[in-house]
């Protein structure tokens, strides 16, 4: 069975993702469906989103295998840390395949998206339709991915859940 690599994102307009290691909005239908997506398989972040994650909830994502990409001896209570993203990659398609599921998240920040974009087959794309002063932002994509869902919602800020497939 092949294991999809996906990333899981919310940015504005204007490519941010974050300002001050936090999101930039606050979402709940976003945070939802972050949540709905990803239960129950392992998940790839950096160093700075675990930690920013830990910061807000006390703990790692639950339900879920935490794997922290870090060149540094980063240790981390409830996470698996791994030197580069192919290591990491390679260990949540393991974990995957041990638990029978047909995929893995790359979960940020920006480094970790960008060099994870070349192994990623799907986005799933939270739109915000506003632009941000922010400090941190998702690389740009190249021109071969398609979208295969979009919803959009009214709220403050108006945004769009949009599903992308590499082709």
């Amino acid at each position: 069975m092949a294991i999809r690599v996906s990333a899981i994102v919310a940015m504005s307009e204007n490519n941010c993702i974050g300002k001050n290691n936090d999101l930039p909005w606050h979402i709940p239908e976003d945070l939802k469906r972050f949540k709905a997506v990803t239960m129950g398989k392992p998940i790839i972040m950096g160093r700075k989103t675990f930690e920013s994650i830990v910061a807000r909830l006390g703990r790692s994502l639950p339900g879920r295998a935490n794997i922290v990409v870090s060149r540094s001896d980063f240790k981390a209570e409830g996470a698996i840390v791994c030197p580069d993203i192919e290591t990491a990659i390679a260990q949540a398609k393991n974990l995957a395949e041990d638990q029978e599921l047909d995929e893995v998240f790359i979960g940020g920040g920006a480094q970790i998206y960008g060099i994870a974009l070349p192994y990623t087959d799907r986005i799933y794309l939270t739109k915000v339709h506003i632009d941000v002063d922010g400090d941190t932002f998702f690389p740009d994509l190249e021109k071969n991915w398609k979208e295969i869902a979009n919803e959009n919602f009214s709220g403050n800020p108006p945004f769009s859940i949009k599903t992308l497939e590499r082709v």
